[in-house]
């Protein structure tokens, strides 16, 4: 497929800083050289230091963009990040059914990096209900998988256990990202008949803003673009890797990774 014509989605909430969410996806879609769409579901007023504010769309506008979206320009995937609430969880669910793309990534985008919570308390059992059985691919960091999975995960053996239980849920496809945990940022990739770990280099950088949106769409260019699982995220893994390791200093609190980087 020619680059800058593989059509993805990102569905999720827009960051007035552009470090994360929506802004985010767009940048890694460009960057791996595919159309990058959006359907924005809520709102957040957000800089380097914090989330000052949150504000849900109407359903009424998600479904029409979905709609708009997936009735003219079909996306070869889609990216799923933070969606804040079960009226958004239900009717995000609602258009992937109608639609059924081949490729949904879903990231459970539940706390931001300053702490503030960035998914309602009673929204988490829709997500889990509704969202997780029709991804193809859900990448939880390990405070997210536990929040899921109701498990306690302190090395790889209990990453595979909580995948197990995640894998239960419907996900075909999961991976449990390990940056929480001490020493290297090791992630395990777990399917039906697959089990992959991926060793990474830890990198001493504070300007980590977006790195979850960013490992996910781009986990969602490169399938697009025609990898299978285990190279998209083997790609993906390079890709994130090195927007840390060249991030700059924007702003006073944690900056931005550079989506760019190649380009510089």
């Amino acid at each position: 497929m020619q680059k800058y014509r593989v059509p993805t989605l990102t569905i999720a909430t827009s960051d007035s800083s552009g470090g994360a969410g929506i802004q985010a996806d767009l940048k890694a879609f460009s960057a791996l050289g595919t159309y990058g769409m959006s359907v924005i579901v809520a709102i957040t007023a957000q800089n380097t230091e914090g989330v000052y504010g949150i504000e849900a769309l109407s359903t009424d506008i998600i479904e029409k963009q979905m709609d708009a979206v997936f009735t003219d320009i079909f996306p070869k995937a889609v990216k799923i990040g933070m969606v804040y609430s079960s009226d958004i969880i239900l009717q995000v669910a609602e258009g992937l059914k109608k639609y059924k793309p081949e490729y949904v990534v879903l990231d459970p985008v539940m706390i931001s990096k300053s702490n503030c919570p960035l998914l309602k308390q009673d929204a988490m059992e829709n997500l889990i209900k509704n969202l997780i059985p029709l991804s193809y691919i859900l990448t939880p960091n390990v405070p997210e998988a536990e929040e899921i999975t109701g498990i306690k995960i302190e090395n790889i053996e209990d990453m595979k256990k909580a995948g197990e239980k995640i894998l239960e849920m419907g996900a075909k496809n999961v991976l449990i990202k390990g940056g929480h945990l001490e020493g290297d940022a090791t992630d395990v990739l777990m399917g039906k008949d697959l089990l992959e770990v991926y060793e990474g280099k830890r990198y001493d950088r504070k300007n980590t803003h977006g790195t979850g949106c960013t490992l996910s769409s781009s986990i969602a260019s490169y399938l697009a673009l025609g990898y299978d699982i285990k190279e998209a995220i083997r790609l993906s893994k390079i890709y994130i890797s090195e927007a840390i390791e060249h991030s700059f200093d924007i702003g006073k609190g944690v900056g931005p990774v550079h989506h760019f980087y190649k380009f510089e």
